[in-house]
């Protein structure tokens, strides 16, 4: 990094309180883990029609929560749901292709109504308004008429894969040429889809839109779904993720069927209910946590009281767990805004205006500084540490994005240092608790060394930079 100037290092140093004693956390840009893609959520299942439905000051509130890096959470990643029911009844996603063509040699008859259950809409504010680059489209089941059960929902397995015969014949290369045509209607949308995946929860059958696969089976389509995208000129541009399953031990458990289809395969994707993550996964793929939530504990916004599962810190630690134990490059809550009196969302809709939960601002400390494309490096805490958890993260422009999270009862008193004589930083932190969301926090340098006191049963972040690099949040 290049040198403060003297100013500016004189200005830093008497400006801020002097270095305090307490833990040494000590960045060693040396040594490298995953590159991290982003943090993100979904509004599928007719989610986004509900924020559509807000007054228009509200929408841009709540896409402000969602995507803004300067008033919200700062969110890199988007997961839309690829449509496969007949008709937008309850929830439901409506399908592209609703009805059946005759069989899977005929043409498939596309129904686009440019809305695609307003997941449209929220997809051209977050990468044209926001500037988000990742955009996952991910289909929880192919459309019933392709299915051992023929219908959308209530399990059954695509026709055409191992074990999965239909007297209609087989429909993989439909199912191929469907997911392809979604592309390219958001394509002609003017909005970019970066990875696609086929399945959600392939281990689990339910009354919505669901469809089973083992390993095999996806190893299956993947060989079809691949050559579709090579031959529609998307094969640089969306990568296959696969498979979404219930839970990470159940993820790990189809790596080994999808070896053959290795080369193929862009990220492993798992979710987090029936486990979450632990260790990192067996492949030389990224590997993203694409859905999590606290299902069914009430409507919550605190941020620390006992250590439920719906506080803000409970899921501030649960991304730093997945991050540092099993080196995820990815975290997606389940979803950002909806109605309702559960903690499945960030932001609650009400009485037409939305409401943030602190589980929002916990994964905005993380996503407003550690920007897509950041690297994880290494770090280590001696002294005074009780309570403390350290991970660092080199951004793109440069910057050294420290994160912290305080469990302990009092504040830690942290100085933090870059290894190997690099310059003296610039130094700013943020902190989010019960009573701040990344709010401001008095930090100081001096020699090279920055110094901060985390407060009790907190999260902080400290960004290093080197006055030349842009920075990240403000």
């Amino acid at each position: 990094m290049a040198a403060l100037s003297q100013a500016a290092a004189a200005n830093s140093a008497s400006s801020l309180p002097s270095r305090q004693s307490g833990a040494t956390i000590t960045v060693d840009l040396s040594k490298t883990y995953q590159t991290i893609d982003g943090f993100g959520t979904s509004e599928a299942f007719q989610r986004a029609v509900q924020m559509s439905k807000l007054p228009e000051s509200e929408q841009r509130k709540a896409l402000d929560l969602l995507f803004s890096t300067t008033k919200g959470a700062g969110l890199s990643i988007l997961r839309n749901g690829i449509g496969s029911s007949p008709d937008m009844s309850s929830d439901h996603m409506v399908s592209i292709a609703p009805k059946n063509p005759g069989g899977p040699t005929k043409p498939l008859v596309y129904q686009w109504d440019g809305s695609d259950n307003k997941q449209l809409w929220v997809a051209q504010e977050a990468q044209h308004t926001y500037g988000v680059q990742t955009i996952y489209a991910d289909a929880w089941s192919a459309p019933g008429y392709m299915k051992t059960n023929g219908n959308d929902a209530n399990g059954g397995s695509l026709c055409g894969v191992t074990g999965a015969s239909c007297s209609s014949g087989d429909w993989r290369q439909a199912y191929a040429d469907y997911l392809v045509r979604y592309i390219q209607f958001y394509q002609e949308s003017n909005v970019t889809i970066t990875h696609v995946g086929f399945l959600n929860e392939p281990d689990l059958t339910t009354s919505y839109a669901s469809m089973r696969s083992n390993g095999q089976q996806a190893a299956d389509f993947i060989k079809v779904l691949h050559p579709t995208l090579e031959k529609a000129n998307l094969g640089s541009q969306v990568g296959i993720a696969c498979c979404d399953a219930e839970g990470w031990s159940s993820q790990a458990g189809m790596l080994s069927s999808l070896r053959p289809v290795d080369d193929r395969l862009s990220v492993v994707t798992a979710h987090g209910y029936t486990s979450p993550p632990s260790s990192p996964m067996n492949t030389r793929h990224r590997v993203w946590l694409t859905e999590a939530a606290d299902l069914n504990g009430a409507w919550t916004t605190a941020w620390y009281g006992s250590g439920g599962a719906g506080e803000g810190m409970t899921w501030a630690d649960n991304i730093f767990r997945a991050i540092v134990d099993a080196n995820c490059s990815a975290y997606l809550y389940w979803v950002g805004v909806q109605g309702g009196d559960t903690n499945s969302k960030m932001v609650r809709i009400g009485n037409g205006a939305v409401q943030p939960s602190k589980r929002l601002w916990a994964f905005g400390q993380w996503s407003r500084f550690v920007r897509p494309g950041a690297v994880r490096v290494g770090s280590s805490t001696s002294g005074g540490a009780s309570g403390l958890k350290v991970a660092a993260f080199r951004n793109v422009d440069g910057s050294v994005a420290v994160q912290l999270i305080n469990s302990a009862g009092g504040a830690a008193k942290v100085n933090v240092r870059l290894s190997g004589g690099a310059d003296a930083p610039v130094a700013k932190a943020w902190v989010t608790d019960n009573t701040r969301e990344i709010g401001d926090l008095e930090s100081s340098i001096s020699g090279g060394v920055t110094s901060a006191s985390i407060p009790s049963r907190s999260m902080a972040t400290i960004l290093l930079s080197s006055g030349n690099s842009t920075g990240i949040a403000k």
